[in-house]
C-alpha cells in the first residue's frame, strides 16, 4: 500500500500538502484508495457475506435512532429484468452479482405509531430529509464494508430516472422511495482513483467563503485534464452545446445541470405519501 501522503496526492491529482501517520489497521489508506467498480467477475456474492455487510450498513448513524430507511436486496431475475427498462442509462442490471436498493422509509414509523395508538404528525420536509440522510448513511457504510471485504461497488442513481416504474416493479408503498441503488461484486477490473475538488473549495473555516472559486475550479479542471482528458466524442450534450476546445470537469457538470433532470420527482413524492410541508 502506498504511503498516506501519496494516496492523498493521488486523490487530489496534485501535491495537496497533506500528510499524516497511517492508522495501525490501515483504514485511512483503504478509504483514500477507494474507487467505483462497474465490471464484475461472474461469481456470486455469498448470502452470509451479504448479511454481514447489511449489518455494517445498519451500524451507520441514524437521526434520533428513528432508522427511517429500508434496504431491498434484488435477487429475482424477473425483477432484475423488469427494472432494466426503467434504468436505461445503466446496462446489465440483470447480470450484476448483487443489487441493493436503499430507500428512505417513513412508512414503518407511521405504522408503528398506529400500533401504539399515537398520531404520526411529522409527515413533513424535515422527515423526508432525515429519512433520505438515514438511507444515504446506511448506503455509505455498506459500500465501505463491501469494499473492505474485497468487493467492488458502484452507486446507482438512475433508479430515480423513472420513479413510477421503479416503484411499481419493487412494490414500494406510500412513504417509501428509492434514494439510490448499489451494484457490487468481485472486481473484474481495478478501476481508477477519481480526483476530488481541493479542500480549499470544499472546506470553509468558521464562515462560508467562495471568493476564489473561479480560479480554484480552473486549476482543478487543469489538474484533472492532465490525468484523464475527455475525447471530443465523449463530450456530453453536443446537440445543445457543441464541442468545447477545452472540456474540463466544470464544463461537464455545467452541461449536465443545464438540462432539467427527473422533473417528476416532487410529483412522485407527493403522490406516494410524502407531504413535504
Amino acid at each position: 500500500m502506498a504511503g498516506l501522503k501519496d494516496l492523498i496526492d493521488k486523490r487530489y491529482g496534485k501535491d495537496a500538502g497533506i500528510d499524516g501517520k497511517p492508522d495501525e489497521a490501515g483504514v485511512l489508506e483503504y478509504l483514500l484508495s477507494r474507487r467505483s467498480i462497474r465490471a464484475y467477475k461472474d461469481e456470486p456474492v455469498p448470502e452470509a457475506l451479504l448479511n454481514v455487510l447489511i449489518a455494517c450498513a445498519q451500524s451507520a448513524p441514524t437521526k434520533s435512532n428513528l432508522q427511517q430507511y429500508s434496504i431491498l436486496v434484488v435477487q429475482d431475475p424477473a425483477v432484475r429484468k423488469a427494472l432494466g427498462p426503467w434504468c436505461p442509462r445503466t446496462k446489465g442490471l440483470d447480470a450484476v452479482p448483487a443489487l441493493l436498493v436503499f430507500c428512505a422509509d417513513m412508512r414503518r414509523n407511521q405504522r408503528i405509531g398506529e400500533f401504539r395508538g399515537k398520531p404520526h404528525v411529522n409527515n413533513n420536509l424535515d422527515t423526508f430529509l432525515n429519512a433520505t440522510v438515514d438511507a444515504s448513511l446506511a448506503m455509505g457504510f455498506f459500500v465501505a464494508a463491501a469494499e473492505a471485504a474485497g468487493l467492488g461497488c458502484a452507486p446507482l442513481s438512475s433508479l430515480r430516472d423513472h420513479l413510477y416504474g421503479v416503484a411499481d416493479v419493487l412494490g414500494l408503498p406510500d412513504g417509501v422511495f428509492p434514494v439510490a441503488g448499489v451494484m457490487c461484486g468481485w472486481p473484474e477490473l481495478a478501476g481508477y482513483v477519481n480526483q476530488r475538488l481541493p479542500q480549499s473549495v470544499v472546506v470553509h473555516r468558521d464562515r462560508y467563503d467562495d471568493t476564489n472559486l473561479e480560479a480554484e475550479i480552473d486549476a482543478y479542471d487543469q489538474s484533472r485534464h492532465a490525468i484523464f482528458s475527455v475525447p471530443d466524442a465523449r463530450q456530453s450534450k453536443q446537440d445543445l452545446f457543441g464541442i468545447a476546445d477545452f472540456y474540463g470537469w466544470s464544463e461537464h457538470i455545467s452541461r449536465q445541470l443545464a438540462v432539467p433532470e427527473r422533473p417528476e420527482f416532487k410529483a412522485f413524492l407527493k403522490s406516494h405519501g410524502f407531504d413535504l410541508a
